[in-house]
């Protein structure tokens, strides 16, 4: 095959995103406990490495990792779990078995490349089994129902109460008794359905998530005076918070991004909206001052 400059400069690119794999998934090996899974992601970073040391026998050259990619995609395994980590560096791979697959016929082994790609996403997911991917409905349950719940009471108590101490005290002590609330009726759920083993730690994600986002909503109203401010700072958290939410589902689970975030966005406004506007109809008829 000749060589051109456009080819050597693929090659050089195809190299450095082999070597960054091949580094990454050694250092996911050494999160996990598991020495089946080990084992896999281990024998997976040794592909990778062949991989770079083909397209060197062409490019004639070598290259560095993307330090960068490295740090990121163990630092999300770190925070959000190796599923995540995993799923997101796989679809920049993705990426790359598309540009693979333009020189077939031109690099022979480029064929085994692509299959040995194909064949590392199906091992990895037959692999990825964590506990908050099991317990999601659990979590998304919670979520939900507090960024629902939360953004709609705190919106009417801002207007009806315009008192930032007296709406965070509200919006607690209401947040913290839905949570557990919302974690009672999950497990007694659970229970109804058979699930009996599942259903204590069912009920306990879902009190965590809707305690998590009760504590963030109602955060602004303990640190500012403003209520309108804190109001405008509760409704961007909760957005902020559907966003990193879906993102995380999107790469986890395959899902799609934008329809499920703008679900949940236009949701939980609306109904915030709806209960700013009763909050407002209320203080006026019933002509209450605080």
């Amino acid at each position: 095959m000749a060589m051109t400059p456009e080819l050597t400069k693929e090659l050089l690119k195809w190299q450095r995103a082999e070597i960054t794999g091949h580094q990454t998934y050694t250092r996911l090996a050494g999160m996990v406990n598991d020495e089946h899974n080990r084992q896999v992601i281990e024998n997976i970073a040794q592909e990778e490495a062949g991989h770079y040391e083909v397209f060197k026998t062409y490019s004639g050259q070598d290259i560095g990792p993307d330090r960068f990619k490295i740090f990121l995609y163990t630092w999300m395994a770190k925070l959000f779990g190796l599923t995540f980590g995993i799923k997101l560096m796989e679809r920049s791979e993705d990426t790359a078995q598309k540009a693979y697959a333009q020189f077939m016929g031109k690099i022979p082994q480029i064929e085994d490349i692509i299959k040995d790609e194909e064949e590392h996403e199906t091992e990895l997911i037959d692999m990825l089994d964590e506990p908050v991917l099991r317990y999601i409905g659990s979590v998304v349950l919670g979520l939900n129902d507090a960024l629902v719940e939360l953004t709609g009471a705190l919106a009417g108590l801002s207007l009806a109460f315009q008192n930032t101490s007296l709406i965070a005290l509200s919006g607690l002590i209401t947040g913290i008794s839905a949570s557990l609330s919302m974690a009672a009726s999950e497990y007694l759920s659970q229970r109804a359905e058979g699930q009996g083993g599942e259903a204590l730690r069912s009920s306990i994600y879902t009190g965590i998530a809707y305690i998590f986002t009760v504590a963030v909503l109602v955060l602004p109203y303990l640190l500012f005076s403003n209520y309108l401010l804190c109001l405008g700072l509760t409704l961007a958290s909760a957005v902020a918070i559907i966003a990193v939410f879906n993102f995380y589902l999107a790469i986890a689970r395959d899902l799609d991004f934008r329809h499920r975030f703008l679900e949940m966005t236009l949701i939980s406004l609306g109904v915030a909206a709806f209960s700013f506007g009763v909050g407002y109809l209320i203080r006026g008829w019933f002509g209450i001052e605080i």
